[in-house]
């Protein structure tokens, strides 16, 4: 049983690392999360909680019928394990949810109704930086053992730095997107200066100028003038060439 249970760690320790540095889906990727945990370590449900863009805490993932539903009273009622986990970066245990009654009120009774009696919370650590909190429901009172905790804190760090890397590649395609962008439209703003400068024999500054002036007479982006002109949509003419 030992043996198997080992095997199984090792395998899902292997998908999330894998799947930090290959093109898994994100959801994909946290759901495995916490079916693992929740066969690992003896969970009757777990959760997953994330820091949105915002900095609002949001469930991204959860098992169990009352999983997900137990990590977003804890966002509506601000108070709860899983929130101080995220929000501390410490683990929380609470092995007897009948006995946190005066320190969640809302949060332990709802939980102890929907039928469980402890909750351990994991933090999604980075050094310094907390991004979430992986959350195991129990149906029975106790402790997680050491083992346990340390390889949920495993997993909880594996994931972490898998989700962290994804925002990176995101930010850094959102970055480099922009850039094209910019790129491209001094292209095409260098283009239509060049055509105009050739067809009215002028500097390019003046042909720029033309550019330049009609966009603001028009409040148009300046890139779509350029355009307009390299599509002959529009005609501009420098005082020179109307004197000529």
């Amino acid at each position: 049983m030992a043996a198997h249970r080992e095997r199984r760690l090792l395998h899902a320790i292997v998908r999330l690392a894998g799947d930090a540095t290959g093109p898994t889906d994100r959801d994909e990727r946290l759901q495995v999360l916490v079916d693992e945990s929740v066969a690992l370590f003896d969970a009757h449900a777990a959760g997953l909680m994330l820091f949105g863009r915002s900095g609002d805490l949001q469930v991204a993932a959860s098992t169990g019928h009352h999983g997900g539903l137990l990590e977003l009273l804890q966002v509506e009622t601000g108070e709860g394990p899983c929130l101080e986990a995220a929000r501390t970066g410490e683990v929380v245990a609470v092995p007897d949810l009948a006995a946190a009654v005066d320190r969640w009120p809302h949060f332990s009774r709802i939980a102890v109704d929907a039928g469980y009696a402890s909750v351990h919370s994991v933090p999604l650590r980075l050094r310094d930086e907390v991004i979430g909190s992986l959350n195991l429901f129990g149906e029975t009172a106790g402790t997680l053992a050491p083992d346990d905790l340390a390889s949920a804190r495993a997993l909880a760090d594996i994931a972490t730095i898998g989700i962290l890397q994804r925002r990176v590649l995101d930010d850094g395609a959102s970055t480099r997107a922009q850039l094209q962008a910019a790129l491209d439209s001094r292209t095409v703003i260098e283009q239509a200066k060049g055509w105009l400068a050739n067809r009215d024999d002028v500097d390019t500054d003046v042909a720029f100028g033309l550019l330049r002036d009609h966009a603001r007479r028009n409040r148009l982006p300046l890139t779509e003038v350029a355009l307009s002109v390299l599509a002959g949509r529009i005609s501009l003419r420098s005082a020179a060439t109307d004197e000529t």
